[in-house]
Parts: structure tokens; sequence; C-alpha cells
């Protein structure tokens, strides 16, 4: 392991609860909290995909297929697949949530 400089202080704002959390794992791997830290976010990947346009397009999607069941609650006929639909739409939604949180 390459022998580095460590000169620049990074100063966080954590619960108590937080910072025992941090404590108790690090000393649970036997390091020192800023190797512990470091070793985290060294592991650590985010997905930092922007759903947005997704969510904004799946909207639209629900509104048309809203604006379709009123219609069709008004006298039309129900294709038989319409039920799947929505609940592919639910699906995916429901997926890009989950991805977001």
């Amino acid at each position: 392991m390459e022998k580095r400089n460590r000169n620049v202080t990074l100063s966080i704002r954590l619960t108590p609860k937080e910072k025992r959390d941090i404590i108790s794992k690090a000393r649970q791997v036997n390091l020192p909290i800023n190797k512990y830290i470091i070793a985290c976010s060294d592991r650590l990947q985010i997905d930092c995909t922007d759903y947005r346009p997704v969510i904004t397009e799946l909207k639209r999607i629900g509104n048309n297929l809203n604006q379709i069941a009123r219609r069709l609650n008004s006298g039309g006929v129900l294709p038989h697949d319409f039920a799947e639909v929505l609940e592919g739409q639910r699906k995916i939604y429901d997926l890009i949530l989950e991805k977001m949180r």
C-alpha cells in the first residue's frame, strides 16, 4: 500500500447514533475510523442515473391510460389485455421509485 500524505480535513455532521454505529463498525473490522470510512467509500458505488425523464414519460403514459379507462368506463369496450398494460405500468413505476431511494 502506498504511503499517502493526509493533510486535508473533512468535517461532517452526524447524529450521536450514526457516530456510534461508525465507531462500532470500525472496531469490528479492527480499523481506525478514518481508514474504515475510506475503505467504505472506495467500495461504494452510487447509481447516478437521472430517472426524471423516465418518470415524466411514465406519468404521461399513466395519464393516457387514465383517459382511455375513463372513455371505456363510459360505455366503451375494454380490450382483453388492458389490465396487463396497467399492471405493467405500475411495476415499471414501482421499480424506478425503488431505484431512486
